[in-house]
């Protein structure tokens, strides 16, 4: 299976990458807009993070770097996932908070934008709120933020696979 997959170019699997991005995203917007499971802000974070993982995969397939382009595009991959893993740690941790410490619900989103300066919008956004400790939809036992994580895992571990892989190619 290692030659199989060493033989495969680059740019295939970077655009694997993004492919299983898109395939996440899309599974999102199910959930939010079939499922009605509307995401709290640390599930927007979440997405963003998502989807700057996606367009990065995306640039990397396009440009189809030499030895140092693609270690770069992978070293940022990984950065967002790291990124990813503590966004979904904290969503993680707030879910399984007592009770009588979940923070209480902040204003929405829209208000905060309209109303707060950027950089107050973000810190709360990362703080999370009374909404990020519900729990809503699983899998396995798993929930989207214990799910979010394991593809953060996941995908760094492959853009560092691409990017350190050998022989070039």
């Amino acid at each position: 299976m290692a030659k199989r997959l060493n033989a495969i170019s680059n740019r295939w699997l970077y655009l694997a990458g993004a492919l299983v991005v898109g395939g996440l995203f899309s599974a999102a917007l199910y959930l939010q807009y079939v499922l009605r499971e509307e995401p709290c802000p640390l599930c927007m974070m979440q997405r963003v993070i998502f989807i700057a993982i996606g367009v990065l995969f995306l640039i990397a397939a396009a440009h189809d770097a030499g030895r140092i382009g693609r270690r770069i595009y992978s070293m940022l991959v990984a950065l967002f996932a790291l990124g990813g893993v503590a966004t979904a740690s904290r969503h993680i941790w707030l879910q399984h908070l007592p009770k009588d410490q979940v923070p209480a619900c902040g204003p929405g989103l829209d208000y905060m934008l309209q109303n707060f300066p950027l950089s107050e919008v973000l810190q709360e956004l990362l703080h999370g709120s009374g909404e990020c400790a519900e729990k809503g939809w699983t899998f396995l036992a798993l929930g989207l933020p214990e799910w979010s994580l394991v593809w953060y895992v996941l995908l760094g571990l492959w853009a560092a696979y691409i990017g350190f892989r050998q022989p070039d190619n």
